[in-house]
């Protein structure tokens, strides 16, 4: 793995737990650290911390507080 990869993982403690948890990682982006892009893709969509998983559970907060309030009425 490049130095740059090791980096940029070293820097953010998710990406740290995500490679521990997964170390069919470390093999990949040994042989190709071009993967760093796909690596940090699947963080993300592991842990739902995308925009779109963002969205989605504020939706889902909202219509919590929505079924809340008519319950109140």
């Amino acid at each position: 793995m490049t130095t740059e990869v090791q980096l940029k993982i070293n820097s953010d403690p998710r990406l740290i737990s995500f490679i521990r948890e997964n170390p069919i990682w470390y093999k990949r982006l040994n042989r190709n650290p071009d993967l760093f892009k796909e690596f940090t893709m699947d963080m993300k969509d592991k842990y739902k911390i995308k925009t779109s998983d963002k969205i989605t559970k504020a939706l889902n907060n909202i219509s919590m507080l929505q079924a809340f309030l008519d319950v109140l009425r």
